[in-house]
């Protein structure tokens, strides 16, 4: 299997809570990413497999004559110098980052199929950010069975931060609405993959009236740590929610994020 959880130990609560504008708390975490080639070198590889199975590239770049690198950094990967690209490498990885916290410290199970059908490098992926699923017993609904929608916004440039708490929070708050089709995506990709009972894991969660099941919802900000405002973070208003009761706020944080984050590209193609 391509995947790896190895870089999560990486991720560290520091213990510090803050308070929102509403009496909401948020947990801050931090990053703290070292130079270990094993870890990295499996990160990469966990990571460009959101974006192309190792399985398959070979026989996606086969009608362009490119070597696997070139594959990926002209046709699958965000660009590295124009804008959009950048801001959408920072987003990307973030998302991938919160889908791993999800899975490997909450213990979700988090399918990666949001990044194989990007037609537009240069474009987010529309709908839910993070979704994971949890089940109680398979082959049985239980009504403690819990689907978790996270939305993440990242910041790992600039002089001067911004509300990305906020919007993470205002970005959250249309998961709602937006649930069924984006649970309609993961199961037709899965689908496609002949993944078939994955699917079905997908299909429990599309009836919620018939087949009740918990809900969780998290908002999460990402920052180079330099951008890190406690002030501008607590002026974050999260009570318009309408699942204000289910939501966690998470802030993380790290030093050189963006050098990571092309280091992490920079990799992920060399080494496919």
């Amino acid at each position: 299997m391509p995947w790896s959880s190895k870089h999560i130990k990486w991720l560290i609560d520091t213990g510090e809570r803050l308070k929102t504008i509403d009496g909401k708390e948020v947990e801050i975490w931090e990053f703290q990413h070292q130079k270990n080639e094993v870890i990295l070198s499996a990160w990469a590889k966990h990571f460009r497999n959101h974006y192309c199975l190792d399985s398959e590239i070979d026989y996606f770049r086969k009608g362009y004559k490119y070597s696997r690198s070139e594959y990926l950094n002209n046709i699958k990967f965000p660009d590295q110098k124009d804008a959009p690209g950048p801001s959408i490498r920072a987003g990307d990885l973030g998302e991938v980052l919160v889908a791993d916290f999800l899975e490997y410290l909450l213990g979700y199970w988090v399918p990666r199929t949001r990044y194989g059908d990007k037609t537009i490098r240069n474009e987010s992926t529309k709908g839910c950010d993070i979704i994971g699923f949890h089940i109680v017993k398979n082959g049985r609904y239980s009504a403690n069975d819990k689907l978790a929608i996270f939305e993440a916004k990242a910041q790992f440039s600039g002089n001067k931060a911004k509300a990305r708490l906020q919007d993470a929070i205002n970005g959250s708050a249309k998961d709602v609405t937006r649930k069924g089709e984006s649970l309609n995506a993961i199961k037709q990709r899965l689908y496609t993959q002949n993944k078939i009972d994955e699917a079905e894991i997908i299909e429990r969660f599309q009836n919620d009236v018939d087949y009740q099941y918990k809900e969780a919802y998290g908002a999460v900000a990402l920052f180079e740590k330099s951008l890190y405002d406690r002030t501008l973070l607590s002026s974050a208003l999260s009570s318009t929610h309408p699942q204000a009761s289910e939501l966690k706020l998470i802030v993380i944080n790290g030093e050189q994020m963006m050098p990571l984050v092309h280091e992490l590209y920079r990799r992920a193609a060399d080494e496919a």
